[in-house]
């Protein structure tokens, strides 16, 4: 049997076990990342989600040896390429942590030591993993700075632009338009689609420095508590079985969760001017 993960390469293996490399990849189905994800990679993803959860700041090294330690005999190379598949990096500043795609426009940070002091000053939004009970998808959402309310959400099982850009023009839709847009430097956010529909509304552009992903610090948050207070918590058996689930939580989260950085009124008190805050760069 061929293991794409194992420490020879599949030319190697496939020389050992005498079989021409291309019939290797001629057995192997075409569909998306739903499908393709095996039993035992799934749950090798919960676990890193989790841990990654608790420390963004393990990368593919720690992260190994934190499974190693669980037991789970899996080498750097299949973390590696687990991890990369899930969208989610180490936090620790290091060189080329994200290569950005050629021609793709990236803007300054333009958040650095701004007073928020009201609703649709900024908005933020960035992709998170979420599993399935036999799969996985990505789970994008906007945010407004100020009050914390989540404005809009979508589901996908591709990591591309198009889910992003109907979660961005449904919170538009929704609820006007921010003064500032901020977005990590991923190519979700960095592509023609997405910028073009801030530019169009006269929305100015912010984006997150390399290896500075506490920039968008409370969308970061807001994946901290969805994935303790809802998505680990449940086992979804597809995915209009989360999408139920996540429209539930989002409306506890916007309408009756307190928060301790909001004077513990919730996100839909402040957004609609329920109450003031003294503060609300928490």
């Amino acid at each position: 049997m061929i293991d794409p993960d194992h420490q020879l390469s599949l030319i190697t293996q496939c020389k050992l076990l005498g079989l021409n490399r291309s019939s290797y990849y001629n057995r192997i189905p075409t569909c998306t990342a739903v499908n393709t994800a095996t039993a035992y990679n799934l749950e090798l993803m919960q676990l890193i989600d989790e841990e990654y959860m608790r420390h963004p700041f393990y990368g593919t090294r720690k992260m190994t040896a934190y499974l190693n330690r669980l037991g789970h005999c899996v080498n750097r190379k299949r973390i590696q390429r687990l991890m990369r598949l899930m969208g989610i990096q180490s936090l620790a500043p290091k060189p080329y942590t994200s290569q950005r795609r050629k021609g793709h426009k990236i803007y300054p940070y333009l958040l650095r030591g701004l007073d928020i002091n009201r609703i649709n000053q900024v908005w933020s939004t960035d992709i998170t993993y979420i599993k399935l009970a036999h799969g996985f998808v990505y789970l994008v959402a906007v945010i407004d700075w100020y009050s914390r309310q989540v404005l809009s959400w979508e589901v996908s099982n591709t990591m591309d632009e198009h889910f992003c850009v109907s979660a961005l023009q449904r919170a538009l839709r929704l609820y006007g338009k921010p003064e500032i847009f901020n977005t990590d430097q991923g190519v979700q956010f960095t592509g023609q689609a997405f910028t073009q529909v801030l530019k169009n509304n006269e929305i100015k552009i912010s984006m997150d420095g390399k290896g500075r992903a506490l920039d968008n610090i409370f969308i970061e948050r807001l994946w901290r508590s969805v994935k303790y207070e809802e998505i680990y918590l449940n086992e979804y058996r597809h995915v209009a079985h989360l999408r139920q689930s996540l429209k539930k939580y989002f409306h506890f989260y916007n309408t009756e969760r307190p928060h301790q950085s909001l004077g513990n009124h919730t996100p839909a008190e402040v957004h609609h001017g329920d109450v003031r805050l003294e503060v609300a760069n928490g």
